[in-house]
């Protein structure tokens, strides 16, 4: 598993291009899987459930479409993200499995520095 951890803000658009590639690389056999972890310049991100109506006010700050589920995240200064890349065929083939065991993981490694963490 490679981790790669970036100290400056990466735009979303160039961080979803740099992942468009790791995962081609990933399908070619010359990647594994990848934890990136890093920190978007302020945006919102609008997913599959996601209507424009519902938008009232981005300010000044960009908003994407994703093809991940949901509605409307914003991501500002701050916070970190986890960006996880595995190949789903060495696991188990089940999205909710998979969600969950992120979940898991999460709360695990925030525990461990005190931070207590949940699921809503």
């Amino acid at each position: 598993m490679q981790w790669e951890i970036s100290q400056a803000p990466v735009p979303y658009p160039q961080a979803m291009d740099a992942m468009d590639a790791h995962l081609e690389a990933m399908l070619n056999g010359t990647a594994g899987e990848k934890v990136w972890l890093l920190e978007h310049p302020p945006c919102y991100t609008g997913g599959t459930s996601a209507r424009p109506s519902d938008f009232l006010n981005t300010g000044n700050f960009p908003v994407y479409a994703t093809g991940r589920g949901g509605q409307y995240t914003y991501h500002g200064y701050g916070q970190r993200i986890a960006y996880v890349m595995l190949d789903l065929k060495n696991y188990r083939q089940d999205v909710r499995w998979y969600v969950c065991q992120l979940e898991r993981w999460i709360i695990t490694t925030l525990a461990e520095f005190g931070i207590a963490g949940n699921i809503r």
